[in-house]
């Protein structure tokens, strides 16, 4: 978490304090390769892309396209309930019917 944030303040140069310490120019150092970590690469979308388009939707994300289709908020809230369901958790949930609605309206400017 603590990967981007404010810059340290400068030290003081002094012996105490909360920037204590001798002044020292600052190395610029090489980004980690760690904080790359869950950026989507060009070619994992593609693959994910073309995965979808091979093998279609699992039956629960149909359901819940289904749900969204019908276009009320009680029926957007059970696909929310029905994603949570499946996946675990309120936050992976709401990114698959995100993901599901998306793809609905896709649909939508094919046809």
């Amino acid at each position: 978490m603590g990967k981007t944030g404010a810059p340290k303040p400068e030290p003081t140069g002094l012996a105490a304090g909360l920037n204590k310490g001798f002044i020292v120019p600052r190395r610029a150092l090489k980004q980690k390769p760690s904080y790359r970590r869950g950026r989507k690469s060009e070619r994992v979308g593609l693959v994910r892309e073309v995965v979808r388009e091979v093998v279609g939707f699992a039956p629960y994300e149909r359901r819940m396209i289904e749900l969204i289709k019908i276009g009320s908020a009680s029926t957007f809230k059970r696909s929310l309930k029905l994603a949570k369901k499946r996946l675990g958790t309120h936050r992976r949930g709401k990114k698959k019917r995100d993901e599901m609605s998306e793809a609905v309206s896709a649909m939508r400017r094919k046809a």
